[in-house]
């Protein structure tokens, strides 16, 4: 019962506030109309109601002392006129011979109730008349007697009215609440879209405005942002000291090597600058990962497709699913993590097959190779810097620093994704999912 009340409430902020405002309007309504508007009918009814039977049985009185019936007629007729009744004595085809109401009548209970405790010789009463008009039977001896009063002397007025204003003033109020309410909920959206905007890499606009407590969610999330920002800055101009710094002496000793007579220590030595090299390249790569790079809409499927027409006739595209559509993205931080993903299979395997899922709000690339995979215990230990796998998955072998992984995992989580490892349906071997946010 509760799952499927939870399926049923709203899960969004404007729709669960906008429950919490409708319901209490809609209780205080319907508990007005119940025990206000109906007892209040009804009271005021049988109030109107008994006065009418006075009329009525005052006349039945004077009918009943009557000698004749011309005397009853004589005497009787201009005081049922001075009270708005008609009678017939004897009663005419219109008196009813049994109680008639209509299948829906608020107010038809409570008349034939207050009319038949008041009136011992009442013997029929009809209420379904279109005009509004009462028609009753009564017992007198002088035969059957035949009275017709207006429905209006007898009930109070439908309260249309009232019930109308009700709802046109709740509905007034339920706009203007949910209007100061929307203010209020506004800037908590902003906040929201500022925060998932900077989970992806971008950096929007935004103000701190609304309620107090708001506001102070909003300064920090600013003071985050900068803080975080500046970090950014701080790291990539140290590393591109850095990179300065140890590509000079790098470069001094690569030039030595190459001026030494061919030997095979020097010839190793060539390989250890070489693999020095590498590894800061590729060290740079994961600690800078595009972070001064805009985002902008990107034809993924087109990124992609060079991809793989640059890497060799071991690689195809398998396919497209969704709606292919430009996708928000950094396209050289996304190129470097596909090209990371498609090189690591490539060491791995022979045999390697690309796949796009446009999803509602996601991009899935897919890269899956025939290679011996990753046990699922150690998947996230492969994620990690530097990791060191067994040697049928070093992720050292051919050249690299186990970085590979590692800077794609770190490019996916910049656009508020993920990499997922599993294993491949298709060939069998890894297969590395990059999902990207959109």
């Amino acid at each position: 019962m509760m799952s499927i009340l939870q399926r049923l409430l709203p899960r969004g902020l404007y729709g669960r506030a906008a429950l919490i405002l409708i319901v209490p309007i809609l209780a205080i309504q319907l508990v007005f109309s119940t025990e206000f508007i109906q007892r209040f009918y009804e009271g005021v009814t049988a109030q109107m109601t008994q006065g009418v039977a006075i009329d009525l049985g005052f006349l039945m009185d004077r009918i009943e002392s009557s000698a004749t019936l011309e005397e009853a007629r004589a005497e009787v007729t201009p005081l049922a006129e001075a009270l708005e009744i008609r009678l017939s004595i004897p009663a005419g085809p219109e008196a009813p011979v049994a109680d008639r109401m209509a299948f829906i009548d608020l107010s038809g209970n409570t008349i034939m109730t207050t009319l038949r405790s008041r009136l011992p010789g009442l013997r029929a009463i009809d209420l379904t008349d279109p005009a509004r008009r009462v028609f009753l039977r009564f017992d007198s001896r002088f035969g059957p007697v035949g009275a017709e009063v207006s429905r209006r002397r007898m009930s109070a007025t439908n309260p249309h009215q009232l019930i109308v204003l009700m709802l046109f003033t709740s509905v007034l109020l339920t706009v203007i609440a949910y209007y100061f309410l929307r203010r209020q909920l506004r800037p908590i959206t902003k906040l929201a879209e500022a925060a998932e905007a900077f989970g992806k890499g971008q950096s929007v606009r935004y103000k701190p405005r609304g309620a107090l407590e708001v506001r102070a969610a909003g300064r920090a999330f600013l003071d985050m942002r900068a803080r975080i920002e500046r970090q950014i800055e701080q790291r990539t101009l140290m590393l591109s000291g850095v990179s300065h710094d140890l590509r000079t002496p790098l470069t001094r000793m690569r030039l030595a090597l190459s001026l030494m007579p061919e030997d095979p220590e020097v010839a190793a030595l060539q390989e250890d600058v070489a693999q020095m090299e590498r590894m800061v390249d590729e060290f740079l790569a994961f600690v800078r990962s595009d972070a001064t790079e805009q985002s902008e809409p990107v034809d993924a499927v087109a990124l992609v497709t060079d991809v793989v027409e640059k890497a060799g006739a071991r690689v195809r595209l398998a396919g497209v699913e969704g709606r292919a559509e430009p996708v928000e993205m950094r396209p050289t931080a996304i190129r470097r993590a596909i090209e990371n993903l498609v090189g690591n299979a490539l060491r791995y395997g022979r045999k390697v097959e690309l796949r796009l899922v446009f999803q509602d709000r996601s991009l899935r690339i897919a890269v899956e190779d025939d290679g011996p995979g990753i046990p699922e215990d150690r998947r996230d230990e492969a994620l990690r810097p530097f990791a060191r796998l067994d040697a049928s998955r070093d992720p050292n072998q051919g050249g690299g620093v186990g970085l590979g992984l590692a800077i794609a995992s770190d490019i996916a989580r910049s656009h508020g994704g993920d990499l997922r490892l599993s294993q491949g349906e298709a060939l069998g071997g890894l297969k590395a999912e990059l999902v990207i946010a959109r």
